[in-house]
């Protein structure tokens, strides 16, 4: 499939682009603002779809909305009239199209031009009233409040917040081309006018409060709840507004003579992830615990784990090394410890299922001997 895209270098383009660019079967031509509209005719020769993602939304002077929107949309619907073949069309419009202003107008009537080539031609026309749409590479201060929130905060630079309880209705750039290539691979059929789903609705005040604690993560190592929803696509947003000169932070480092013990990460409510490292012959550990629980990964060295009931005084032990990745569960009830019994460092990944509490730490001393 021979496709072309209008606007290739924005936002929505630059991101269909990357996800077109892992397909196989698809080739891309891509119109941007440095090609001139009567060029169109010639970049459709042999293209089967036609993404329009081309629109002037920050004008120098009002004129321009309906130079950048209507009238590019129907030099394009004449360019594929001249073809005379019914090329499939996704445009993208905006919310604003219900909207009585100059954007809005520019943005329905270039619908209308599509419609009426769809019913001239025949070719298909899907129209997506997008409200606002983030996601990695939006432009900060033209695109989307999320895009210059989310470069603000990362630069440690002000944000302004007039109205927190101003009402937001945002779409994730990846849910937007999802659609996109589902209409374009014929998934969705009916039109002219689509949905991109899930819409997330918020407001401006939450918004700033997600972002900051994104930020604030790195100092208290408490991350959000990214796995999902629209967390998970904030989160991925404000992480893309990063420069390489902050992809790392340090964290804290305790060191003493048996090793060191580092905390990496702590989630709300599902515990912590850590590391610790043992000098040869050092045993770490000898106490237990009533409800808490861990796992341990032994990444280097060669360590033996004991177990000893607190009641039964039934004894266990098992032996694991950096060369077989087995993960040791600590168990209520049983106190356990770990030795390095090889030769160099022995390095241990933990997780423990709740953040450390010191006021109700729930470990309690008890040596784990071979006899009870």
């Amino acid at each position: 499939m021979k496709v072309l895209i209008t606007g290739a270098n924005g936002f929505v383009g630059k991101n269909l682009t990357a996800h077109l660019h892992e397909r196989h079967d698809v080739q891309i031509v891509r119109f941007g603002r440095e090609d001139a509209p009567s060029t169109l005719l010639s970049m459709l020769e042999g293209v089967d779809f036609v993404f329009h993602l081309a629109g002037v939304n920050r004008p120098q002077n009002v004129q321009e909305f309906g130079e950048g929107n209507t009238g590019l949309t129907a030099t394009l619907c004449a360019a594929i009239k001249a073809t005379g073949r019914s090329i499939p069309v996704i445009y993208t419009s905006s919310i604003q199209a219900q909207v009585d202003n100059p954007y809005g107008t520019s943005k329905r009537d270039a619908e209308q031009v599509l419609l009426d080539l769809s019913k001239q031609q025949g070719s298909p026309v899907y129209l997506y009233r997008l409200p606002n749409v983030f996601g990695k590479w939006a432009r900060p201060d033209y695109n989307s409040a999320v895009a210059t929130f989310c470069h603000n905060l990362v630069r440690d630079l002000p944000i302004t917040v007039n109205d927190p309880a101003a009402p937001l209705q945002l779409v994730y750039i990846d849910d937007v081309i999802q659609s996109f290539i589902d209409v374009m691979d014929g998934g969705l059929a009916e039109g002219p006018y689509l949905d991109v789903q899930p819409v997330y609705a918020t407001t401006v005040g939450a918004l700033v409060d997600q972002l900051q604690a994104f930020k604030q993560s790195r100092d208290t190592l408490i991350t959000e709840r990214v796995g999902t929803g629209l967390v998970r696509a904030l989160y991925s947003t404000y992480l893309s507004y990063f420069t390489p000169a902050v992809f790392t932070y340090e964290v804290p480092k305790h060191g003493d003579a048996r090793g060191v013990f580092v905390e990496m990460l702590k989630t709300p409510d599902s515990g912590q992830f850590s590391y610790f490292t043992a000098h040869p012959g050092i045993t770490r550990g000898g106490h237990y615990h009533h409800s808490k629980t861990e796992k341990f990964l032994v990444i280097k060295g060669q360590a033996c784990f004991r177990f000893r009931h607190i009641v039964s005084g039934e004894f266990y032990e098992l032996f694991t090394d950096g060369e077989t990745p087995k993960i040791v569960e600590t168990v209520p009830g049983w106190s356990h410890d770990i030795t390095n019994i090889g030769e160099t460092e022995m390095i241990v990944m933990l997780w423990a299922n709740e953040i450390f509490d010191r006021e109700r730490p729930d470990t309690y001393a008890m040596p784990v001997v071979t006899q009870a």
